[in-house]
């Protein structure tokens, strides 16, 4: 290996593990705040690489169609929960926030779509398919399931994530999709170079993470979502409603999930399955950040990244053992460093 070889392993390693970073961040979030460890997040990462490659060769995608049925289903969920109690303007509400609006956004879709719009009006509209998705999956998935237990809520996203992939075999078939970079630029590196997209990828990163941390620390919202993280009955009894703040962790993971799928749809081809690997690296850096800490999920991620890209190198055929293998180290520490402790009688 010489140092140009090692330039391009340590790039690729720097931006995967940027991505992974994302998710990382994003399973940490979710967990902390609805005690979902989010399967089928890397499921959204796919969705929004080949929802972008569909509409950029002019067709509708699938997922434009899912979105109305999930509103749907969310509403007769919703009008059948509260029937004791509905009034006809929570009925028109109902109708018009989970129905109305994404026929609207379906119709919207189908006349564009076949114009091939460019870039940004491709991310805008995958962005709008795919953000409402997170709070419909959550309300129909894990809302009437908020207070059983962990397992329980891990096996529901076990098939959450098993739906959802099949979903995609149906909207997208099994052909691999590759998008438009967003530049073809190319940036010397030394004796290597970068590829514009990858500094589109570590910008669109730091940004994210530094909007996500003044969100968190300066806007009541996000305060809100801290609150139900530290204590979520606590959370309950001053009056922050915890659904509400369950669905917006879901819109977030939904949206970092969407916009990294955009992302890296120029590096790599996307598959309807490609997303349960990236997203099983991103849990590898949240494990390894104790699913608590998201600043070590955030090095964590850049050390599998850069794991995976020297591996492909060195053991082509081996690299998804190791790096998979890095979570045992560490569940070994954590359960050394944690003690036994006998689960309590009932």
């Amino acid at each position: 290996m010489n140092t140009t070889i090692a330039l391009f392993l340590l790039q690729d390693g720097v931006i995967n593990g940027a991505v992974y970073g994302l998710l990382g961040v994003t399973l940490v979030m979710v967990f902390t705040i609805t005690r979902v460890i989010f399967v089928p997040q890397g499921e959204f990462v796919a969705w929004g690489a080949l929802t972008f490659a569909a509409l950029e060769a002019g067709k509708v995608p699938g997922t434009a169609w899912l979105l109305v049925v999930l509103g749907v289903a969310a509403a007769i969920l919703e009008l059948v929960r509260e029937r004791a109690a509905l009034t006809p303007r929570r009925v028109g509400l109902i109708l018009a926030r989970d129905v109305a609006l994404p026929a609207a956004v379906l119709a919207g879709v189908v006349l564009l779509a076949p114009l091939q719009p460019g870039t940004v009006a491709g991310l805008v509209l995958t962005l709008v398919l795919l953000v409402p998705m997170g709070p419909l999956v959550y309300r129909l998935a894990f809302q009437p399931l908020a207070d059983a237990s962990v397992l329980v809520l891990f096996i529901a996203a076990i098939g959450v994530h098993i739906a959802l992939v099949g979903l995609g075999l149906v909207f997208f078939g099994a052909e691999g999709f590759r998008t438009t970079p967003f530049s073809d630029a190319i940036v010397p590196f030394g004796p290597a170079v970068i590829k514009a997209q990858g500094i589109w990828v570590l910008a669109v990163t730091a940004l994210l993470l530094a909007g996500l941390w003044a969100f968190f620390e300066f806007t009541l919202a996000g305060k809100a979502l801290r609150a139900t993280a530290v204590n979520r009955l606590g959370a309950r009894l001053v009056g922050i409603p915890t659904r509400a703040t369950g669905r917006a962790a879901f819109a977030l993971a939904a949206a970092i999930g969407a916009l990294s799928g955009v992302l890296i749809g120029p590096l790599t081809t996307i598959y309807y399955d490609t997303g349960f690997l990236i997203g099983l690296k991103g849990f590898v850096a949240a494990i390894m950040g104790g699913l608590a800490s998201y600043p070590l999920t955030a090095l964590a991620a850049v050390l599998v990244g850069l794991l995976e890209s020297f591996s492909a190198f060195v053991a082509s055929p081996f690299k998804e053992v190791i790096v998979f293998s890095l979570i045992i180290p560490v569940l070994l520490w954590r359960s050394l460093a944690a003690g036994h402790q006998d689960e309590e009688e009932t």
